[in-house]
């Protein structure tokens, strides 16, 4: 009897990527949760559901009968770091109480978190970071989201994972957190410009030291956490496994759309982009691209976050590895493996 998979988030890099991963399995029939809802194709359908709303998360999720496994990517974005725990923690809570009720051979609920549970966020932290770290100050939502999922475990047939990724980098639009399609499309309004691409974060945030997790690897890790016992209740750092600075990285992104650097120049993106979607709209009518609004194809806020690490942002990743997952990926071929993926998609030119 195959396994059945609810991906909460799966219009997401993440829970897209999940979605095909177990796709390719053969092994998986798949229910893909988000408030659009999707296209049902093969062993995937899709609900639309605001799970935010208990009752409709209740009601809507009734049907689902044999759920086996929950991979949990959804967020919701608010303007404070406080404002951030109610609703993420509820969306989880709903979620796990509808698919409970329904589905009594629930085996495994998995959490995406990420490196805010280390105060990544915050500013400098201990690296590398362990899962066996002591936690910070709250307020934290995925701290808050673990927590649930302890106590709800307890004396329960299901187990959970926590899985905690640095930056993911992969395809996927519309999506707050992707800072492959920031850097992507920040590159080609450089190119039509006719200036360098320069790195446009903090001066300290050039040479220090970071790692990415590529989006189909995270999605093999999270989903083999997921499925081997030996995984059950704990917490698993996952990242491609190499280090890199953006003084190196940059002028190889750059060369991938024949860019010169220059000295980097600290600016917001969220302010110099403000006024550049009549230029994205130009580049997409001359050269016959998707038409994708353009507050959907970059979260420029978003790369400003990023940029602005002017510490190390690393994490052991040795537990898992312990544990036999061994997947690398190198991250220069990840961003040209991406970079190649957005212009067959005619996102880019």
């Amino acid at each position: 009897m195959s396994r059945v998979a609810v991906v909460v988030g799966a219009n997401g890099v993440i829970g897209g990527n999940l979605v095909d991963h177990l796709q390719r399995t053969g092994e998986w029939d798949i229910v893909g949760l988000s408030r659009r809802g999707g296209t049902d194709a093969g062993r995937v359908r899709h609900i639309a559901v605001d799970l935010l709303d208990a009752d409709e998360t209740h009601r809507r999720l009734a049907e689902l009968t044999d759920v086996t496994h929950i991979f949990y990517a959804a967020y919701q974005e608010r303007p404070s770091w406080a404002e951030l725990v109610a609703p993420n923690l509820a969306m989880l809570v709903n979620v796990v109480t509808a698919v409970e009720e329904s589905s009594p051979d629930l085996e495994h609920v998995s959490l995406m978190q990420g490196y805010k549970v280390y105060g990544a966020h915050l500013g400098p932290f201990k690296t590398p970071a362990r899962e066996s770290d002591p936690p910070h100050m709250p307020p934290e939502f995925n701290v808050d989201q673990q927590q649930f999922l302890e106590a709800r475990q307890l004396g329960k047939r299901w187990t959970w994972s926590a899985i905690r990724p640095s930056v993911v980098c992969g395809v996927a639009l519309g999506n707050p957190m992707n800072l492959a399609t920031v850097i992507a499309v920040y590159a080609t309004m450089c190119k039509k410009l006719g200036v360098p691409m320069r790195f446009p974060g903090k001066p300290g945030a050039f040479d220090a030291l970071l790692e990415m997790t590529d989006a189909s690897l995270l999605a093999e890790a999270t989903v083999w956490a997921a499925t081997t016992p030996s995984c059950a209740n704990q917490a698993f750092n996952i990242t491609n496994g190499d280090l890199f600075r953006w003084s190196d990285m940059w002028p190889r992104i750059a060369g991938l759309f024949d860019l010169d650097t220059a000295t980097p120049l600290p600016m917001s993106l969220a302010d110099v982009m403000a006024d550049k979607e009549p230029l994205w709209n130009s580049i997409v009518a001359e050269n016959g691209l998707q038409k994708i609004p353009y507050s959907d194809v970059s979260s420029w806020a978003f790369g400003d976050f990023v940029f602005a690490w002017d510490y190390d942002v690393l994490a052991d990743g040795s537990k898992a590895r312990r544990l036999g997952f061994h997947r690398f990926v190198d991250t220069e071929a990840m961003f040209a493996e991406i970079v190649a993926e957005l212009r067959r998609q005619r996102i880019i030119p």
